[in-house]
């Protein structure tokens, strides 16, 4: 599968495994992962795990098992063929016939899925007898997050999980596995293949190799042009990796234009008439932010698997002109936040005066929050109402060669205020890192006095976030 995403990937990872950096949210979705794998496994009472301390011993494991008459469910069974090895998350045999299930903790199958499970596929029908057993596999399924699923509570978790029989999908593309598998091989008999194509870098996942593969670009590399992908690889297959190096003919559009003028020249585009406007809204101004976390497996009853829910919230509040205060709410006790957390926030913010968030993100957990709570839907709507997104007005008014193609607030941020610094934040200074702490503080096993260098942490990023929209808002609109 790593090869299928890219050549020099696979040779990487056999080669120079040490060089192998993991981005901290891929390492949470691994986690997240791994729980939906064990609710699977406590849904089917009476399988078999096969955990055995090496691979070797987990080949026999499942041989012997696979020996012994009768049905069975195994856990990670594990068989060997043409040099591929797999380990299946579930497998079944009723009266002879096996069917194998792939969990993913995503909530649709997608194509590398089907091609993950043909693999699988592959080697379970290619293993020896002696290992297969008496196995024939004739169904295999895809099982994914349903979604839809409430959790009511008590641990039942019966109805998370949706099963999509794929045999026919894999049938087709099983004969292609041995083809695959030859040509991993080349790879990994020559030297390190060149990286051909960039958009394959974070499709189907996230590479972690990405860094490195960046240390040789440019400064300014094509690739960074705002929903610029085909962009790129037409100036690419042009022969030009910097952008400040495109000649002025290339036929760009408006906003390629403007990220192009101002890395070449190394100067901002500021209009500020376009955050004119920003100057007339009435007094106080408030700025609001959330931190969200999502669970796979949901926790708290009441809950969907992936949604959004917040925790945490921070509120700058200008009663007038250079007159700062600040509100915040933490729920780090490890019961459910989102009551608590829309009660107190309407009593922080009144019922007048613009609320500036960035992006739409704000507007998206008000409204959960509305429909989770109906009889708060009314003042949440009304807040709702007055949100000023500083996102659309910041694209418009101002672009820093800095920013290199994004208007993502930790972009523009040193261009407008550098004394903020994420960096000096410390643990917590993003918003992956905001949930993976918040995870890490409810948990029971985690130590009180680390809980409350987690929570310490958070209200300190949260904090920065909102002040960072004081600050862009009185740059963009002088004051």
């Amino acid at each position: 599968m790593a090869w299928r995403q890219c050549p020099k990937r696979l040779w990487l990872e056999i080669k120079r495994p040490e060089l192998v950096v993991w981005a901290p949210s891929t390492q949470r979705r691994f986690a997240m992962g791994h729980e939906v794998g064990a609710v699977a496994r406590d849904l089917l009472p009476g399988g078999v795990l096969v955990e055995p301390p090496t691979l070797g011993q987990a080949l026999s494991d499942t041989a012997y098992r696979l020996a012994r008459p009768g049905d069975l469910t195994l856990f990670e069974a594990t068989f060997s063929h043409g040099g591929v090895l797999i380990r299946a998350d579930l497998l079944t045999r009723r009266d002879g016939r096996a069917r194998m299930v792939e969990v993913k903790s995503a909530t649709s199958v997608k194509p590398y899925h089907i091609a993950d499970i043909a693999v699988q596929t592959w080697v379970a029908r290619g293993a020896s007898p002696a290992r297969r057993g008496d196995l024939v596999l004739d169904q295999v399924a895809i099982a994914c997050i349903d979604r839809d699923f409430v959790y009511g509570g008590d641990g039942d978790y019966h109805g998370l999980l949706r099963e999509t029989d794929v045999t026919a999908q894999v049938d087709k593309l099983v004969m292609q596995v041995p083809q695959w598998i030859d040509r991993c091989a080349a790879t990994l008999a020559g030297e390190a293949p060149e990286q051909d194509d960039l958009s394959r870098c974070t499709d189907p996942y996230s590479c972690p190799f990405i860094e490195l593969c960046s240390e040789g670009e440019p400064e300014f590399p094509v690739s960074l042009l705002p929903y610029g992908q085909a962009v790129a690889a037409e100036l690419h297959d042009a022969g030009y990796d910097d952008l400040r190096l495109v000649p002025e003919t290339w036929p760009f559009n408006a906003l390629h234009e403007r990220v192009w003028q101002a890395t070449r020249s190394g100067l901002a585009d500021f209009v500020p008439a376009a955050a004119d406007h920003l100057a007339a809204l009435p007094w106080p101004r408030y700025y609001l932010d959330f931190e969200t976390i999502q669970f796979a497996v949901p926790v708290w009853a009441g809950t969907r698997p992936w949604e959004q829910l917040p925790f945490q919230w921070s509120c700058h509040i200008e009663r007038s002109p250079g007159e700062l205060e600040h509100r915040e709410f933490l729920d780090t006790s490890g019961e459910a936040p989102m009551r608590a957390c829309a009660d107190t926030l309407l009593a922080a913010v009144g019922e007048a005066g613009p609320v500036f968030v960035y992006s739409g993100f704000e507007r998206g957990v008000l409204a959960a929050l509305a429909a989770r709570f109906p009889d708060l839907a009314a003042p949440l709507a009304a807040l709702s109402a007055r949100l000023v997104d500083l996102l659309p007005v910041t694209r418009d008014t101002w672009y820093h060669p800095a920013m290199k193609g994004s208007w993502s607030i930790k972009e523009v941020l040193p261009t407008v205020a550098p004394e903020l610094d994420y960096a000096d934040l410390g643990e917590v200074h993003d918003g992956t890192a905001a949930q993976l702490a918040y995870a890490e503080a409810v948990h029971p096993e985690t130590a009180a006095d680390r809980a409350d260098e987690l929570a310490h942490g958070l209200l300190a990023y949260c904090a920065q976030d909102t002040l960072a929209l004081v600050r862009l808002r009185r740059f963009l609109s002088g004051g």
